[in-house]
């Protein structure tokens, strides 16, 4: 008795694409042949037709999924697929016959481009054939497969003119990309067969029309750079080095080609099929190069990945925890934690956990934030007594109560807990004299009279907390979660050491002694918004892996640091420097006109890579393009905020745009609260819901929260409110410019951040409002080119100039 062999199915990233913008009932139709496919390759239903051969080990097939839905395929290795483009219609057939395929000699990977559909898009120019070629741009390149580089055609130098009938020669517009030779483009990672289209690109309308276009990523990626100025070799060192193939590329070899990560969006049949659906992420699937050897790699020991907003850092978090988990030998523990610094963003992990892996990966893995984890911590010690935690605002103002019962004023609220938090507890300074011999970096000098009675109020404080009744704070409780899971480890290296010296025996007296609290809780950490934890929070989780192979894995950004959690992690125990410490710079949720704005809140601070070496955002861009952020003046916060709910309600009404898809952030939870309350009133009556600790709403309303409570999210409209100068930064950080100047310039960047990171939460939009005068973090033009709220507020008045649907 026969059985049919199964066959591989894999899909091409710009399959994926293509796939992604049909319509159900195509997707259905893929879905259903890639079934049939790989349960019987032979059943003649199929309707495979073999196209052409694709150089050495390559073959192209067209395929009709259903009436007029055709897919082209590549067959590689036998019963292995790669499926390369989908086309609906009655001239399905041609388009993907006339596709070019070739294989990157950058990246190794599988690339197409549709000749006709590029050439379309480009206004064609006088070219100077070199000699013995005469193809036009347009054309599909001869040959079998058409599958290797295309020879170039010729470029018009500058200077070139074209006579016009009865008037004098005019100059011949100069290609976008005629300073660049072919070699140097190709090396670059341009697909060779786009480059006789390339040359005919002279404006920006026919590039972006280009771009548009399902075109490699890589390909778009490098034309963009190159266009916004960026220099060849820092393309090369930002974008093409982070798509390289790590073995040597032979242009031929398709089936080492097919395989490669780069060509795939997965490697598993089950992922591929769920691909289909209506409702999958496409974080889920497709890797960029740099992020899939992240997610992979093996590391001698902790690593570190750093990245501006959007560069995909959770997701190669998210993959890396799926690879670790892959690695474990079979077993009903959780040997792997993913946490991250608050509830909300921690359940939000989980999800997203449970849709990369289901269910099978998630009872491996521990998915919780940091502090219930340190909570947990201590409340299943037998000795500690964990008291009552207090909110944020009731251990400020018990700060101002120690300092009323001293009669000290030298030091607000603000102040005290940060030196509490950041120096004694992340130096776990016991004694009075442990804090005056500790390191204050980056804080300004505090001479010892001051320590002193810095001191003394911290001692105070600590005895507010001990009651009656018992109260706590969360850093208090990270500092002694840190205490006891340091105990323990320190317990379980001296009995491994003892194991060792009495040659392995198995002591079960000793193991039943110590309470069997003799293996570290966990084999991996996975961290996420690691610029967010505290050192107490660090040596917690230090102490809760053993030093080795792959025990710490941290993504985060030092320009999104929200609160005042500046460590070296090297001090702490986690070395992740060299090889183990990387930078992903390709934005993939904003757009660049966006991501142009939001770098200028940035610009000229001084930033950490969450060690001891600095961070910048060099290379950092974006492949979408969209909206330029628009900006608009109020005369007072009464005006902007009947402004703001006119744009809103424009925006939903003309354009349809969800509430849901909408937010406004504003400077403090006061403003939050009026703005609710205008935009919810008459004459607007607009659904507005508050942004809280939990995240925003799963219903259809207008999200508004502050600064802080923006972090973790994204839409696609993001409105920044009373953007004025006295608030953002708030004009109290003034009084320390002279008197402090540490503190100052820790505040100004802690308030740049905070709205760099709000900013970049927008999608397609950014809105920037503001009453009085414009914050000084905002640009030059900003104030010049703002439009007059109140011009909004009339029954004719201008209408706002948004564009997008």
């Amino acid at each position: 008795m026969s059985h049919a062999v199964r066959t591989q199915v894999a899909v091409t990233p710009q399959a994926n694409e293509d796939i992604r913008r049909l319509d159900a009932g195509t997707k259905n139709a893929v879905g259903d042949f890639v079934r049939r496919l790989r349960a019987d390759r032979s059943n003649r239903a199929l309707r495979l037709a073999p196209l052409r051969k694709a150089g050495g080990n390559g073959r192209l097939f067209l395929a009709t999924l259903d009436g007029t839905r055709m897919g082209l395929l590549l067959e590689t290795e036998e019963n292995r697929f790669s499926l390369l483009a989908v086309r609906v219609g009655p001239t399905a057939r041609d388009e993907l016959a006339r596709l070019t395929v070739e294989i990157n000699t950058v990246s190794g990977g599988v690339e197409l481009v549709d000749q006709s559909e590029v050439s379309a898009n480009v206004v064609a120019m006088p070219a100077r054939p070199q000699p013995g070629h005469c193809a036009g741009a347009g054309e599909s390149p001869a040959g079998e497969g058409a599958t290797t580089a295309v020879e170039a055609t010729g470029r018009p130098p500058a200077a070139e003119t074209a006579p016009e009938s009865g008037g004098s020669p005019s100059p011949l517009p100069v290609p976008l990309f005629a300073r660049f030779e072919d070699e140097d483009l190709i090396g670059l990672g341009v697909i060779a067969s786009l480059l006789p289209a390339l040359r005919r690109i002279t404006d920006s309308r026919q590039l972006a029309a280009v771009l548009g276009h399902n075109l490699p990523g890589l390909t778009r990626d490098v034309l963009l750079a190159l266009h916004d100025g960026m220099k060849p070799d820092d393309v090369r060192r930002h974008i093409t080095s982070q798509w390289e193939a790590e073995d040597e590329v032979d242009p031929h070899d398709w089936a080492r080609a097919a395989r490669r990560p780069v060509s795939q969006v997965s490697t598993e049949d089950a992922a591929v099929l769920d691909a289909l659906g209506d409702s999958f992420d496409a974080w889920r699937l497709f890797l960029h190069p740099e992020q899939q050897r992240l997610a992979t790699m093996s590391f001698k020991g902790s690593a570190k990945v750093t990245g501006g907003p959007g560069t995909g850092k959770t997701v190669v978090a998210l993959h890396r925890v799926r690879h670790l988990v892959a690695q474990l030998p079979p077993g009903q523990n959780r040997p792997v934690l993913l946490t991250t610094y608050n509830t909300n963003l921690a359940a939000d992990l989980k999800q997203r956990l449970r849709q990369l892996g289901g269910d099978a990966l998630l009872r491996r893995v521990d998915v919780r934030s940091v502090d219930q984890l340190a909570r947990e911590v201590v409340e299943q010690h037998p000795s500690a007594v964990l008291g009552t935690p207090l909110r944020d605002e009731e251990a400020m103002g018990l700060w101002h109560t120690v300092c009323a019962a001293a009669g000290v004023f030298d030091y607000d609220a603000d102040f005290l807990d940060s030196e509490f938090k950041h120096v004694i507890l992340a130096q776990d300074c016991g004694t009075a004299r442990a804090y005056f011999r500790a390191e204050r970096r980056g804080r300004g000098v505090l001479q010892r009279t001051d320590r002193s009675q810095v001191w003394e109020l911290v001692e105070a404080y600590r005895a507010h907390l001990a009651g009656p009744p018992r109260r706590t704070t969360y850093a208090l409780i990270a500092d002694e979660a840190a205490r006891i899971e340091e105990r323990r480890m320190a317990r379980a290296a001296e009995q491994a050491r003892y194991k060792e010296e009495h040659g392995g025996i198995d002591l079960i007296h000793r193991e039943a002694g110590s309470g069997m609290w003799l293996k570290p809780r966990y084999r991996h950490i996975v961290v996420d918004e690691a610029q967010d934890l505290s050192a107490s929070h660090w040596r917690m989780l230090r102490a809760m892996v053993a030093p080795g192979p792959d025990d710490i894995f941290l993504v985060g950004d030092a320009h999104q640091r929200i609160y005042s959690h500046q460590v070296v992690l090297g001090r702490l125990g986690i070395n992740a420097r060299g090889r183990a410490s990387r930078r992903l710079t390709l934005n993939y949720r904003t757009t660049r006109e966006i991501l142009g704005s939001a770098q200028g809140l940035v610009r000229g601070e001084n930033f950490d890579d969450l060690d001891d070496r600095p961070d910048t955002l060099d290379g950092y861009r974006s492949v979408l393009s969209g909206l330029a952020p628009q900006y608009w003046r109020a005369p007072d916060w009464e005006t902007e905020m009947r402004a703001i709910a006119t744009l809103l309600k424009e925006r939903h009404e003309r354009y349809g745009t969800p509430y849901a898809a909408m937010a406004v952030s504003v400077p403090d939870k006061a403003a939050a609260s009026q703005l609710a309350y205008a935009l919810a009133d008459k004459p607007f009556q607009i659904p507005v819901s508050e942004i809280g600790r939990d995240g925003p709403p799963d219903i259809d309303t207008v999200r508004i929260g502050t600064l802080h409570r923006f972090k973790g999210l994204e839409f696609q409209r993001v409105f920044l409110a009373g953007v004025s100068e006295g608030l953002v930064p708030h004009q109290r950080i003034e009084g320390f410019r002279l008197s402090q100047p540490a503190r100052y310039r820790q505040e100004e960047q802690r308030a740049r951040s905070l709205l760099f990171v709000a900013a970049t939460r927008a999608r397609d939009e950014l809105v920037v409002t503001w009453h009085g005068k414009a914050s000084r973090y905002l640009p030059e033009h900003a104030d010049r080119d703002a439009g007059r709220a109140t011009s909004l507020l009339t029954d004719d008045g201008p209408p706002s100039g948004s564009a997008a649907a």
